[in-house]
This record gives structure tokens, sequence and C-alpha cells, in this order.
């Protein structure tokens, strides 16, 4: 099972971002954080800190392509990185999917797609030369089928689990793993106050704890809870149609 030294996780600030931040936090590990909620982070860097990790933590909008470019950088010219994990995501969707405002659909892709690339694209080419790291992209078993919620959101977690799984093909022969994860409901700030039911809602702390078992032994796809990922595969292998029927299409 592989370890890791040099992290990066973007949206650290909360849910599973804080909980893996929290969890790889130890002597020897030096930790890139980032996170939208200033306050958040720099609780989360502090605990990280008393866990003995040496942590660079700045409020960087993944969407800021240069100056998440340099941040990177400069993070991995002192701390080489073997592990980046593009977590950072939103789901800001109205209750009709923001049909009436594409400003909210086109802001969510900016960060759930353009977020990803732009936090993997400026350490790519340094871990193909180290022929070594672990790259792990956030998407969402809402990336699996459409619902009748978030729309945005669940296309965009799609676009990134079909990119991060193809990439993986390409980076084996370099010597980079790529997991995708793929969580059903956890707890955390995006999660509060949504307007359906959830079924298997669990804690970031157990979500932590399976991603990062799943990131050590370089799975394709880590992808939880049981329950959740039993009812997207039944959703898959129905006819569309009855499919759309269920959601009530």
């Amino acid at each position: 099972m592989k370890s890791f030294s040099s992290i990066v996780i973007t949206g650290a600030s909360s849910g599973i971002g804080e909980a893996l931040a929290l969890d790889y936090a130890a002597p020897g590990v030096a930790l890139a954080l980032t996170g939208r909620d200033a306050g958040r982070l720099d609780a989360v860097a502090a605990a990280c800190r008393g866990k003995g990790a040496t942590v660079v933590a700045d409020t960087v909008d993944v969407v800021d392509r240069e100056r998440l470019a340099a941040w990177l950088t400069a993070f991995d010219d002192a701390h080489p990185v073997d592990l980046l994990i593009a977590n950072a995501g939103i789901s800001i969707d109205k209750d009709n999917s923001s049909l009436d405002d594409f400003s909210v659909i086109r802001k969510t892709f900016d960060v759930n797609v353009g977020g990803v690339l732009n936090t993997v694209e400026p350490l790519l080419s340094r871990l193909i030369a180290r022929r070594r790291g672990q790259i792990a992209v956030v998407a969402s078993l809402a990336s699996f089928i459409g619902l009748p919620y978030s729309a945005s959101y669940n296309a965009s977690k799609a676009a990134v689990r079909v990119w991060g799984e193809s990439i993986r093909y390409v980076l084996k022969k370099s010597g980079i793993g790529v997991s995708v994860v793929c969580p059903g409901f956890v707890v955390s700030r995006m999660t509060a106050n949504a307007p359906f039911p959830m079924p298997f809602l669990m804690t970031s702390a157990r979500a932590s704890s399976i991603i990062r078992r799943g990131l050590g032994r370089n799975h394709a796809r880590i992808a939880f809870p049981i329950g959740t990922k039993a009812g997207v595969w039944l959703g898959q292998t129905l006819p569309g149609r009855w499919t759309a029927r269920l959601l009530g299409a």
C-alpha cells in the first residue's frame, strides 16, 4: 500500500477535504490546503500543524488558473508532491436546475470541471518527470445518472469522472496512479440544506477512511457507500425510459 508525504488538497476547509487533511496530517507530512472559507481553513491548518504536519494554506480560488498554478508549483518546489487531490466543488443549482439563470450553470462547470483541470495541469509534467505520484479526482455517484436535482452538478461530476478514468490509462506508463472518487451523500456544508432525501448519509470521517484506503491501493474507482452504489448500478442497468419513470420524468 502506498504512503504519501507531500499532499495537495483543494476544498480543504470543510467536508471530505477537511477530513482528509486531518487524517493525513502527521510528522514528516507536508500539506498544501486550499478552501473558500478563510476562518475554517485556518482552523483546519492549525489542527493539522498540531498533529505535526508542515502546512501551507491559502484561500486560492481554483478558478484562478494563474494564481493556483503559481501557488502549486511553489509548494512543489519545496515539497515534491506525491498525492494531488482535486476535491474542490460546488452545488448551487436552484430547484429548477437553474434553467432560468445559466450563469449558475456556468459557474458550477467553472469550479467543478475547470477547477479540476487547473489543479492537475500545473503539477502533471513534474509528476511524470519524477515517475511517481497519485492523482485523485473527486466526482460523485450522482455522475452516473441524470437525477431530478442539481443538473449542472451532476453533469460536471460526470465530466471529471470520465476524464479521470480515461487519463488513468495514459498515465500508468509514466508511473502515475489515477483514482476517481465517487462518494454518495456525505455530511458537509454542501448537503446541509439539500431539498431531497439523502439515503445512506455518512460522516466525512468515514468517507476519508474509505478514500485513503483506496488511494493507498491505487484503486481506479473509489465509490461508496454500497447502498447508494447499488441503487446507481440498478438505475444504469434499467432501460432509460424505466429509469426516467422511476425518477418522475
